[in-house]
């Protein structure tokens, strides 16, 4: 933002006075703010809100550091802001993360049972005490940055790279967000950079000379194709009557206000 002001500056300096009817802030404001990705602050705390009404029925993500539970998904332990989970990986990641960080914390000790159940629903190693403890880590400021950390690291980071790489406005980088948090990024049929290639059999992105709503609903189509592939997550109304409402409305930039339901439950952004 500075140095588009300075620019502007020295634009608007160099106008004779006469001419300052033709001053172009009106035409080079709308174009700044047309340009906001996901990953502007207030743009995340938006898409932060939205994946919290699917994943916690909640739009308070804040109060997710604490959040653990078996969902009965076959992925053991789901936990935390984005649903770290114990058999998927990510959540032995972020402990092993948390304890390069604070060494000694209260989950270090859980690191050789997670390492165990990586890949499985089992909870060996990792009962009773387990979900207690994760409660009392959560009390840990280190522990909520480490958990904004591995978030941005593996899910928020990568979808927003992406979305610009394929020429997609706010919308779309959410879109990919909720798409890369639910499924992963791994080498399966299901997985986030497979979605975007089933999606790239029948639509092109901006980037490569498409239409920016055909391409999204192609990739909202190979979305739910992946959702109902999984009886856990055979619900698609975190699509349904969510991001294609968004779509609908032609909202690419991801504007307020915003309503959605998911589940079944009403959401509203002002």
């Amino acid at each position: 933002m500075l140095a588009i002001g300075a620019v502007l500056g020295s634009a608007l300096i160099a106008v004779p006075v006469t001419a300052h009817a033709t001053a172009p802030a009106p035409v080079t404001a709308p174009a700044v703010a047309a340009a906001a990705g996901l990953d502007d602050p207030a743009k995340k705390e938006i898409a932060m809100k939205i994946v919290s009404s699917a994943e916690n029925s909640s739009l308070d993500w804040k109060a997710q550091y604490k959040y653990i539970e078996d969902i009965d998904d076959g992925r053991g332990y789901t936990a935390g802001i984005i649903g770290f989970c114990s058999g998927t990986g990510d959540m032995l990641d972020l402990v092993e993360y948390y304890t390069q960080v604070k060494p000694g914390n209260v989950l270090a000790k859980y690191l050789p049972a997670l390492r165990r159940v990586d890949g499985t629903d089992s909870h060996d190693g990792l009962d009773p005490n387990f979900t207690k403890d994760w409660a009392k880590a959560a009390q840990d400021t280190e522990f909520k940055k480490a958990q904004d950390h591995e978030r941005d690291r593996v899910y928020f980071n990568p979808a927003v790279k992406q979305g610009k790489t394929d020429g997609v406005g706010t919308l779309g980088q959410f879109i990919y967000y909720d798409a890369i948090v639910m499924h992963g990024d791994g080498t399966d049929s299901t997985s986030f950079r497979n979605i975007r290639k089933r999606a790239l059999s029948k639509a092109k992105p901006p980037s490569q000379g498409g239409n920016e709503t055909t391409w999204l609903n192609a990739f909202l189509d190979a979305r739910v194709w992946a959702m109902k592939q999984e009886e856990a997550h055979s619900d698609t109304s975190r699509v349904d009557t969510a991001q294609r409402v968004f779509l609908k409305k032609g909202n690419l930039n991801l504007d307020t206000p915003l309503d959605w339901k998911v589940y079944g439950d009403s959401f509203h952004i002002g």
